[in-house]
């Protein structure tokens, strides 16, 4: 258990770099080596008192010894070029294991502050060097500031999800256990945390014999392409009483020096992202593929024991995509290890991903005792599903436990048939013949696929769309109308999110609209076949047109039901992940001009029950509906409400910030790794930033990008362009780049960062922006405008109570964010229930 004052020391070395050293990793990476540095020192001195000599500190090292970095006789320029030395030639110093000179390999100071250095080594010289949990506890609270994305699409794991993980494997002592995307070590710590608790005796002592110990010191192996993340799990496992921890920098999907290592238990969470063009694997792979989230997969099924274990957590793609490779993968593990698919809700990585996953157990001994493969839907993880991530009460992952754990007990004993055939009452699990997975060659790993209800079942066929849909009408019906007959226009931007029913506001004649736009009537399904507005869910059915007619965006797909399908349905199956997930995935085009191809929509299938069940579907989804709509009406018109006191002083909002500025004009490279690139898509109306879809530029093009450039803690981004006028407040120093088409404001000390945010939030701004936004395609808040913003600047004090008022409304704003989260699940339920086998 992490004690308060180790916490406050760790917090305090970060709060001091925060200033020179914004990345987090970096930090973490400044306070490892430190630390490492102090704790060497701190074992020369423990040999000393005992009468042997120093080891690491001596010969021509002995002046970089800790005690004379601390002595007072040191002057500030002397101590930073003795530490910089120091850490930068250790690696050289022949008297110090190979682990630490691994660890200080490549390490330097990134900067050059005497009293930056000094403050900082005075914190880390209260630390004292132990083998105890209290240490190791210390490091792991460490390294949960690196949640941000890594430099290969890796997202931090949280503990909690950790542990689940390794308590449904639960790795035994002489077990070898590997991580081949290990990051910070985070599983194997877990697993060797599981061995210890489960082999002691009622007093708490170990049981384990010292060769039992020592065989385990050999049997932990972590692989990362990181030498950053090798460096930290290094440390990771050294601080949980690691002599020479078995940590390897390799590439996992392209090496095969590692390739006849095989292991009794593997946990990992690979990385979900493969560069532009694929990965290029070596040829002994089973599954052609060239997505690593395929390759990972593949590598763990191949490299298990004959009664190997593994714990994946996987992107819903392996779920369910229909290419080849995701496919050939679904086949090889339900006919060879897969015993369960436990599915998480799509904020277990929030703030800095929706992403929706699940985990993979495989046991390759279990799968040969039964023809079944288990299903588990884990709706709550026992944190809210918002950026913060809040504790809340309902916590289903107990309960897969104990029920997966039965579930293993009755197939290792042959017992309890009734529950092998799925008789429970419990939605949040069901149990799969493989046959009726296998039977249409898809190997489809969505549970409630196969989940049959008393209002359907799963045995409604499949239907291409253009098979029951007019795609785009064609115009020639309105030849015989007049060019004066009035009609309704509907551009992009009145089309909803997410919500069924929009409102025609303009008219035109149809002399005016014929020739560029794209024509429907009433009862005709819209959406958007663009980027960002796809992605957004800008979606509805046309009502109440002016004639019954109406036309809209170029950037429009018009579905017009045949007599076998109602709107209301068609509607609610082209909002479902399986029509959508893999659309995003098949759009063509570069940049912001990416669409989906029209003959994805021909083609996709949809469920096609009865026009009879199809209302009763529609009608219960449309009851879920209504109090969504009513929670989004609180939501959307909600805005941070100041009243503004005549006698406070107002400025320009340049006047109260040090920089306001956009991103880089030029086109930025892409890379197969490095820093996030943020463009306005990837900014949404709860003013969060979502990490999952972006793709990266060189470490090198953000090092160039001047400093009003890099986004910091405690800065605001603002939307200029097209959805102009949403501030996102940057909480954590999460290192990224980002457009030309969003600002960067950085506040001054004048004004509170929070107020300054709540603030643009406001109608007062939003007012101020919509009166300043000029264009026609699309609208733009230009930054000379932005920065002659009025800004009303009461008393600190006063903005500080006006935070602390606006914070306590919008728990109450998040509760009906929460309300639409458990409907939006219902109607995924429903939806699910009726998707039929394709």
């Amino acid at each position: 258990m992490l004690d308060s004052e180790t916490k406050r020391r760790i917090d305090t070395a970060r709060d001091i770099l925060v200033g020179k050293v914004p990345d987090p990793k970096s930090q973490v990476e400044q306070i490892t080596i430190a630390l490492i540095y102090k704790f060497m020192d701190d074992m020369d001195a423990e040999v000393e008192e005992l009468g042997g000599d120093r080891t690491f500190f001596k010969g021509e090292f002995a002046k970089y010894g800790w005690g004379l970095l601390m002595s007072p006789s040191v002057g500030g320029h002397e101590l930073l070029n003795l530490y910089s030395e120091g850490i930068s030639t250790m690696p050289q110093n022949a008297g110090i294991p190979a682990l630490f000179r691994d660890i200080f390999k490549n390490a330097y100071l990134p900067y050059r502050d005497p009293e930056t250095l000094k403050s900082f080594l005075k914190v880390i010289d209260e630390f004292q060097y132990d083998h105890s949990e209290r240490l190791g506890d210390a490091f792991e609270y460490l390294l949960s500031v690196l949640g941000s994305q890594g430099d290969a699409g890796q997202f931090r794991t949280p503990r909690h999800i950790i542990d689940f993980m390794v308590e449904i494997l639960r790795p035994q002592k002489g077990e070898v256990i590997l991580d081949p995307a290990c990051g910070t070590a985070g599983f194997l710590i877990s697993a060797y945390k599981h061995i210890l608790r489960n082999n002691q005796d009622a007093n708490g002592n170990s049981t384990l014999t010292p060769d039992e110990k020592g065989l385990m010191a050999t049997n932990f192996k972590g692989y990362d392409i990181s030498p950053d993340m090798v460096r930290l799990s290094l440390v990771n496992l050294y601080l949980h009483g690691f002599k020479s921890p078995q940590i390897a920098e390799y590439d996992t999907l392209t090496s095969e020096d590692k390739w006849n290592e095989f292991a009794d238990v593997i946990l990992a969470n690979p990385p979900f992202m493969s560069p532009k063009g694929g990965i290029k694997p070596h040829k002994r792979f089973s599954i052609k593929a060239k997505r690593s989230e395929v390759l990972f997969v593949d590598y763990m099924a191949e490299h298990l024991t004959p009664r190997g274990r593994a714990g994946i957590i996987v992107p819903e793609g392996i779920i369910f995509q229909s290419q080849t490779a995701y496919k050939d993968l679904r086949k090889m593990l339900v006919e060879n290890s897969l015993v369960a698919v436990i599915s998480l809700p799509a904020g277990v990585f929030n703030p800095y991903s929706g992403v929706k996953t699940s985990i993979l157990i495989l046991d390759k001994s279990l799968a040969k005792k039964t023809d079944k493969i288990a299903f588990f839907k884990v709706e709550n993880d026992g944190f809210g599903l918002g950026a913060q991530r809040r504790a809340v009460v309902g916590d289903d992952l107990p309960f897969v436990l104990e029920e997966i754990r039965n579930y293993e007990l009755r197939i290792t004993r042959g017992v309890g048939e009734n529950y092998e055939l799925g008789i429970t009452n419990d939605d949040r699990v069901l149990i799969v013949p493989k046959s009726k997975i296998a039977a249409n060659g898809e190997y489809n790993l969505s549970g409630e696929r196969y989940r049959e209800s008393t209002l359907t079942s799963n045995v409604f066929p499949l239907v291409r769309i253009g098979d029951i849909c007019t795609i785009n009408p064609r115009k020639n019906q309105l030849s015989d109308l007049s060019p004066d007959t009035l009609v309704s226009f509907v551009p992009m931007a009145d089309i909803n999110e997410h919500q069924m029913t929009f409102q025609p506001i303009a008219e035109k004649l149809l002399s005016e609209v014929t020739s560029s736009y794209t024509y429907f009537e009433d009862n005709d399904v819209l959406f958007a076949k663009v980027t960002p507005c796809f992605e957004n869910g800008k979606a509805g059915i046309a009502k109440g047109l002016i004639n019954g007619i109406g036309f809209g965006s170029s950037e429009f797909y018009i579905l017009r039901s045949s007599d076998q399908v109602l709107p209301e349905f068609l509607y609610f199956c082209i909002n479902h992940p399986f029509f959508r997930d893999p659309a995003v995935a098949q759009m063509t085009g570069t940049g912001g001009l990416q669409r989906v191809p029209r003959d994805y929509v021909e083609n996709s299938k949809i469920p096609l029950p009865p026009i009879a069940i199809q209302k009763e579907i529609v009608a219960e989804i449309e009851g879920y509906q209504k109090v969504i709509n009513g929670a989004r009406a609180v939501i959307d018109n909600y805005r941070p409400h100041i009243a503004i006191n005549p006698d406070w002083e107002v400025v320009k909002l340049s006047d109260v910030t040090e920089s306001i500025s956009d991103g880089d004009h030029m086109p930025p490279p892409k890379a197969e790794n490095g820093i996030p690139f943020i463009t306005i898509s990837n900014i949404n109306k709860n003013n969060q930033i979502d990490f999952s879809k972006t793709f990266f530029v060189p470490e090198e093009y953000y090092e160039a990008l001047k400093s009003h450039r890099k986004p910091q803690k405690d800065d605001i981004l603002y939307t200029v362009t097209g959805s102009y006028g949403i501030p996102v407040l940057i909480e954590a120093d999460i290192k990224f780049c980002f457009q030309r088409h969003i600002g960067l404001i950085r506040p001054s000390a004048k004004i509170n960062t929070r107020y300054l945010y709540y603030l643009l939030s406001s109608s007062f701004i939003l007012n101020q922006a919509d009166s300043a936004a000029t264009g026609v395609a699309q609208k733009t808040v230009s930054l000379s405008t932005l920065r002659d913003f009025s800004i009303p600047v009461p008393p600190l004090e006063t903005q500080k109570a006006i935070v602390a008022e606006i914070k306590a409304e919008q728990a109450l704003v998040n509760a009906n964010r929460e309300l639409i989260e458990r409907f939006e699940k219902k109607i995924q339920t429903v939806l699910n229930r009726i998707w039929g086998e394709g």
